[in-house]
């Protein structure tokens, strides 16, 4: 057994260093960053310093415990370090085009034998029984070795002028939702961001009386009137009972269009009706088409279920924006002409209630998309006036769907007489591979990646089951969250073998991590100093960071945003029963203004400054981020004096900390507060 690690002064710090040691082999190849290999070492009088093995190669069969040389890949190429590209920022946001180059040495000091840190095994497998390092419980929960930016203070290589305002008329903008589009078949209700050039570039305002959002769960049943201030729903719906407007909150009496009896009996009736559903063991992660203000979601969170909850911004353009104030996971999203952002097989079960959605226009083409989205043995649960009406028009809308279904080999499970009728998928192609070759839609084209979404369009064709079962195979919940899925095989990265160990390690990270924050929480009774209900992890992995929080049993939930620029993660996530979505940092995100109450971003900076404005993304966050709310960088000293000026741009209140290896660690965390008011 390796020797223990001297004792860190935070538990943050430690853990990164480690994680480096097992993630950087993997994910810094992909995004052709410099290779490091950090060890540690144990000199008589503990030094602060770079890792002693910059700028030199090593061969790793010559290590102790290494693995044997049919398990090693080839050498690494030679190390240098990378020159430190630190760019002035103008008072309007942008690079200075003279920004100056300056090389960052690593300070001198005494190599010592490189030590392995016990992470892996004889054979080169990550141990089960590993330890992240040892640490001093005290110290961490004391949360020392913090230092916060003064206003000012300290050798500033980047300036930032401060922002300003945006127009009153603003308050609820959504910079690829609010452009005028194309009219045809819905498309103006999907994504048509401005030019690069021309995004926010300002900080979107609060309206007048904001207060601290309700916490959940009693934000389920009522929120704030001035949060979202907008009586139009209230009033067009306010005899189906979905939202009503009670002095200075509005209130949700948990009832809609549908489920006039409330949400809790309609759910209630879906159960006996297919008893395998199973809320909450069977069922865990929910897709709520045209949701209206997500009742449905909203009741099924107590069934220990996530619900997906998305609407077009239409006539009811605020409906996403009272679920999410509510605490309810939402997003604007349209079923027109383009994939949604989620992968195949996301869906345990997917919701329809009058969505107002025509199915079966264009050959079904959005049916197929609910397909594409629906798991293997999964349902598709449609409450609509054709199932229960006996009009000669909604008749034949109803056989059209009944042809339809047919011909995508989805089973006609169960129909409520007069009210809900439920659908099943196959659980393998059986189906697809007996029909007539010239029945319609076809089966896609292998070529065709189910999972690639991002300003894709939509597929007239049949997505096919993997040949393997992956997608099919998942356990029942709680199990499935740690249990490594078998698509977790697909995903495209630099590993193999190793991607059981890769996805292990990443869980054990992020949850020490949570654990110490908890700990820290209630030795200092910090239980009710901020209030956690809608999470976004900026650049997910595999969903380790959420998956950390419910095991803490922290009541959030976390919106697990995948970047475009990195490996699509997204079917792990899912087979983990969390919810995630694509997306490209360089835009602006699909959510109204004043949405999550924490951001947490690992990472990621660092690899999106080579394609994004960083300065956009910062404001892009300020607009999403509740006032009151958090945002969470950990990431490379090479950006970080970058953020911390655009954060006091922006103002909100920064905060630095240094890890436990001192002023010259290559990793830094800083916190940034939105002021309330």
């Amino acid at each position: 057994m390796p020797p223990r690690q001297p004792k860190l002064t935070h538990i943050d710090d430690q853990i990164s260093a480690l994680s480096f040691f097992y993630f950087g082999q993997q994910w810094t190849n992909y995004y052709d960053y410099q290779q490091y290999i950090f060890f540690s070492s144990y000199p008589n009088t503990p030094s602060v310093s770079l890792s002693p093995n910059l700028n030199k190669t090593f061969d790793l069969t010559t290590l102790p415990m290494a693995a044997p040389p049919s398990l090693m890949t080839a050498p690494p190429p030679p190390m240098t370090a990378p020159p430190v590209q630190m760019s002035r920022v103008a008072d309007d946001g942008g690079p200075s085009k003279d920004a100056p180059t300056e090389n960052v040495a690593a300070p001198p000091g005494v190599v010592m034998a490189v030590q392995r840190l016990g992470v892996v095994d004889e054979n080169g497998v990550m141990r089960d029984d590993f330890e992240v390092g040892a640490f001093d419980v005290e110290v961490v929960e004391q949360g020392s070795n913090e230092s916060e930016v003064a206003e000012g203070g300290g050798a500033v290589r980047v300036k930032v002028g401060r922002f300003q305002k945006c127009a009153a008329s603003m308050r609820e903008y959504i910079p690829c939702l609010d452009n005028v589009g194309a009219e045809k078949n819905g498309e103006k209700f999907e994504r048509h961001c401005p030019e690069r050039d021309k995004g926010l570039d300002c900080l979107v305002p609060t309206p007048k009386g904001y207060k601290a959002p309700i916490p959940w769960p009693r934000s389920r049943d009522e929120v704030w009137y001035n949060n979202v201030p907008h009586a139009q729903l209230a009033e067009y719906k306010g005899g189906q009972n979905w939202i009503v407007v009670y002095g200075d909150k509005f209130r949700f009496p948990g009832a809609g269009t549908q489920f006039i009896h409330g949400a809790d009996q309609y759910l209630d009736q879906i159960s006996k009706m297919i008893p395998a559903i199973a809320f909450g063991r069977q069922t865990r992660v929910v897709l709520d088409v045209g949701c209206g203000v997500a009742s449905f979601g909203a009741y099924l969170a107590s069934r220990n279920v996530l619900t997906m909850s998305v609407a077009p911004k239409d006539v009811h353009e605020n409906q996403i924006q009272f679920a999410l104030e509510r605490g309810v996971p939402a997003m604007v999203a349209a079923f027109a002409t383009r994939r949604l952002l989620y992968p195949s097989q996301a869906f345990d079960l997917i919701h329809c209630s009058r969505c107002r959605v025509n199915w079966t226009r264009d050959d079904g083409i959005l049916l197929l998309e609910v397909n594409r989205l629906l798991r293997a043995g999964g349902y598709f649960v449609w409450a609509a006036q054709p199932v229960y009406k006996h009009e000669p028009l909604l008749e034949e809308q109803w056989q059209e769907m009944i042809n339809l279904t047919n011909r995508l080999c989805w089973n006609l499970v169960k129909k409520k007489k007069g009210y809900i009728a439920i659908w099943q998928k196959p659980l393998d192609n059986n189906c697809y591979l007996s029909r007539d070759a010239q029945i319609e839609p076809p089966l896609c084209d292998k070529e065709d990646n189910p999972d690639d979404v991002w300003y894709v369009n939509l597929k007239p064709c049949i997505t096919p089951l993997p040949e393997d079962g992956s997608g099919a195979k998942i356990t029942t919940w709680p199990a499935r969250l740690h249990n490594p899925p078998e698509r977790l095989q697909s995903i495209k990265i630099d590993a193999f073998v190793s991607r059981k160990d890769l996805f292990k390690a990443e869980s054990k990270y992020w949850k020490e991590i949570i654990d110490s924050y908890v700990r820290r929480r209630k030795k200092f009774k910090l239980r009710n100093k901020f209030k956690l209900r809608n999470v976004m992890d900026m650049r997910a992995g595999f969903g380790g960071f959420a998956a950390a929080l419910i095991d803490n049993q922290l009541d959030c939930w976390v919106m697990n945003v995948v970047p475009v620029s990195g490996p699509n993660t997204l079917p792990v996530i899912y087979d983990r029963g969390l919810l995630g979505v694509m997306h490209d940092w360089c835009e602006a995100f699909d959510t109204y203004p004043r949405t999550y109450d924490l951001l947490h971003a690992a990472g990621l900076f660092s690899i999106e400054q080579k394609r994004c404005n960083i300065s956009s993304i910062m404001l892009e966050m300020n607009r999403i981020l509740r006032p009151g709310g958090r945002v969470y960088i950990r990431d490379s000293i090479f950006v970080m004096d970058e953020l911390q000026e655009i954060g006091k741009a922006i103002g909100w209140h920064v905060t630095m900390r240094d890890t436990s290896e001192g002023p010259h660690a290559i990793y830094r965390i800083l916190i940034c507060d939105k002021r309330l008011r």
